[in-house]
């Protein structure tokens, strides 16, 4: 069964937001406040966690910074309508989802379920022990074991941002437009765009030499983003 940390200082979005995801078959805990959700998170790590932004004393940006700093953990963001800089902001420091209130329990539920279906999916079979890896100049990712290195170097991805490099890696070449890539990434299909525009944003932050001059992921004006995959490194020796 897996678990899931709900944070929200408000008792009524709580608990209704607690019996749907138990009635969906997750085993459900509940913090009201930044102190208390990270020490439970340090203490018994949760599967996923439903973090409100705004918080008394902690807000859930810094929440969500904090239990992330110690390992990767999905997380989604509750945050109020029309409020699209906070947003922006839940996902810029590592939120995977965000769920606009007054929210749908329903559509929360399956929001949940996305995340974690995407955290731990089992990539195709493949011929070989290596064919699964994906490799691209210094760049090196392991779907099987969800792992991806640069020069080596594990890099710090959130979920959406590994699923977001391995789409990059398999179509090297090819413009894909912002709504192709929330479809095949995010599995929506229909959402705010600029959640694609912020974790590309991240995404070039951990993978390019220059993010502010990409030279992997290259905007392509009118269409979308392209991934220009880079010679091997040392000329492939």
């Amino acid at each position: 069964m897996k678990r899931v940390l709900v944070v929200d200082d408000d008792p009524t979005v709580s608990e209704v937001v607690s019996g749907y995801l138990d009635r969906a078959g997750f085993a459900v805990d509940v913090a009201a406040d930044g102190p208390t959700a990270t020490a439970r998170a340090a203490a018994r790590p949760p599967d996923l966690v439903v973090l409100d932004l705004m918080l008394p004393g902690m807000d859930g940006l810094e929440v969500c910074r904090r239990i992330r700093a110690n390992g990767p953990l999905p997380v989604i963001m509750l945050t109020a309508r029309g409020d699209e800089e906070d947003r922006i902001l839940g996902l810029e420091v590592g939120a995977d989802d965000y769920v606009t209130k007054p929210f749908s329990p329903r559509e929360l539920v399956l929001r949940v379920q996305s995340v974690l279906r995407r955290a731990g999916a089992t990539p195709p079979a493949h011929s070989g022990p290596d064919a699964a890896r994906l490799r691209a100049g210094p760049l090196a990712l392991d779907p099987h074991a969800r792992r991806a290195t640069r020069h080596d170097t594990q890099l710090p991805l959130t979920i959406r941002e590994f699923d977001l490099l391995e789409y990059f890696l398999r179509h090297p070449g090819r413009a894909t437009s912002r709504e192709e890539l929330m479809r095949r990434v995010w599995g929506w299909e229909f959402g705010d765009l600029s959640t694609v525009t912020v974790h590309v944003r991240r995404l070039r932050e951990k993978i390019e030499d220059d993010p502010a001059h990409p030279a992997l992921i290259s905007t392509v004006w009118g269409v979308g983003y392209r991934f220009d995959a880079p010679p091997a490194p040392d000329g492939g020796r």
